[in-house]
């Protein structure tokens, strides 16, 4: 959702560099927020405050941390070409006929996708993906300390499509799935899921790892450290994709269908 969806990935810096530059911190760079996007917890662990160095205490950085969220996210807007893209899903369909299914994972919690929600036109785009099919970094199917980049949330986030799919038809695989991220651990969380994965990154986030691009899409820069290598991918595998935007985004390219 965060930085693919929608533009909040640029109000997060916001809220940090609001609450860094009160105390006479410089502004949150890229090199730091790259590790930190996508991570459930991160805007307020050791990477992020190893850094900053403030001289307030990691609760009361939170404190106003949140209130400039209250303030911020509810002016979110939605990132160019993602609402046609969900328009489009909702009809589309694979090269066997079958219906595409859409669903959310992501690490925000349910208060923040609240947040985000609040305004009527971006609570209008969100829905276009129904609660039951949202998956969010608090939920509590989702083991305590396996957000991304572990694949949990997005075989979480099958699993509840499966569960809804009519009598008769088939499970759909985790090969036959295609995910969206922005964020580095996110790619390597849907690889690791054996998904196919297209990452769609801030132009900041890409600068940071130019030249390193096959390792992002196979999910090998040891960005987060978990173990389980043998879930990650294969550097020019095919199952990694890289788009600098969702605009006029390439369906069949992909088995995906639309109806004119």
């Amino acid at each position: 959702m965060d930085g693919l969806l929608l533009n909040t990935e640029d109000i997060y810096t916001l809220c940090a560099d609001n609450v860094l530059l009160k105390y006479g911190r410089p502004r949150l760079p890229w090199s730091i927020k790259a590790h930190l996007m996508g991570v459930p917890g991160s805007n307020n662990g050791d990477t992020f405050h190893n850094w900053a160095q403030l001289p307030i205490p990691r609760e009361q950085f939170e404190k106003e941390r949140k209130e400039q969220e209250l303030l911020l996210f509810p002016e979110c807007t939605a990132l160019p070409g993602a609402e046609k893209l969900l328009l489009d899903l909702k009809t589309a369909y694979n090269t066997n006929g079958m219906p595409i299914q859409v669903a959310l994972a992501s690490s925000s919690e349910k208060y923040q996708y609240d947040l985000k929600a609040s305004k009527p036109d971006t609570k209008k785009f969100l829905d276009l993906i129904p609660e039951e099919y949202r998956v969010l970094g608090d939920d509590p199917r989702v083991q305590h300390g396996r957000g991304k980049p572990a694949p949990d949330i997005y075989l979480l986030a099958l699993q509840t499509i499966n569960s809804k799919l009519s009598g008769g038809t088939s499970n759909i695989t985790p090969e036959e799935c295609l995910v969206f991220e922005d964020s580095v651990p996110g790619v390597e969380a849907g690889r690791r899921a054996g998904m196919r994965v297209v990452w769609v990154p801030h132009p900041g986030l890409f600068s940071q790892f130019e030249g390193r691009e096959k390792a992002v899409l196979a999910g090998r820069t040891g960005l987060v450290k978990i173990g389980n290598e043998e879930q990650l991918g294969e550097v020019d595998d095919g199952f990694g994709e890289y788009l600098p935007t969702l605009e006029d985004f390439p369906y069949g390219k992909f088995g995906i269908e639309v109806p004119l």
